[in-house]
């Protein structure tokens, strides 16, 4: 990777040289999975797309680089998939809601923790907030799933047309649709602003409704 910065340089400058290492280490980890599918230029140019998501919206830097890998790397895998160059044959579902911080969030972590290693799940938000709701991950946390380093983020084409299965939860019209696509929209309660009794319920019908998602997905 060249001594280039790969984000504007007004938010390149304000990085500490921690910061620096870890996005350039973030670049080689990604290098290391997709390099023989990607070059450099298109990974990096994916990491730092990623970075500005988060870069532009958020108080504290410090998890930025990690932050962006994840992101970065879920794009390229989804974009993998879209052009047929890499494809696990998992069926691929993505969770949608207005902020990604609380119905999507919580969807998927039942999601993972039911599927495992047997279908591939994210989430993203039309217009993603700055944290994952407290209240969700309290209610989550009473369950065993573990939300407290997740983040919200945005959906990109790739990851939309990658998907199998899109759920929609509350975004509206704001949601991408992409023909032949199969959806399922989910009304479900928004638990921002709600107390964690109020947003126990919640939690449990997504859980109700990713069991039988998962059940038609033919994941016990």
């Amino acid at each position: 990777m060249t001594d280039t910065p790969m984000v504007s340089r007004r938010t390149w400058e304000s990085l500490h040289m921690d910061e620096r290492i870890a996005l350039k280490r973030a670049a080689a980890n990604l290098a290391d999975e997709f390099g023989g599918i990607y070059g450099a230029e298109t990974i990096e140019r994916f990491l730092a797309s990623s970075f500005d998501q988060f870069s532009s919206r958020s108080t504290i830097t410090k998890f930025l680089p990690l932050l962006a890998e994840r992101f970065a790397r879920q794009r390229l895998r989804a974009l993998a998939k879209v052009q047929g160059l890499r494809d696990d044959g998992l069926p691929v579902v993505l969770f949608l809601c207005t902020h990604n911080a609380g119905r999507s969030q919580m969807a998927l972590g039942f999601f993972q923790a039911l599927a495992g290693d047997r279908a591939v799940g994210w989430s993203g938000g039309s217009e993603p907030g700055v944290e994952v709701n407290p209240g969700a991950v309290a209610a989550m946390a009473e369950r065993g799933i573990d939300l407290s380093n997740e983040f919200p983020k945005p959906w990109t084409d790739e990851t939309v047309r990658a998907a199998d299965v899109v759920v929609t939860m509350g975004c509206g019209d704001a949601c991408p649709v992409f023909p032949g696509k199969r959806y399922e929209n989910w009304e479900v309660d928004d638990p921002a602003g709600k107390s964690l009794a109020d947003v126990r319920p919640i939690r449990d019908e997504l859980e109700r409704r990713v069991r039988d998602l998962l059940g038609h997905l033919g994941i016990d």
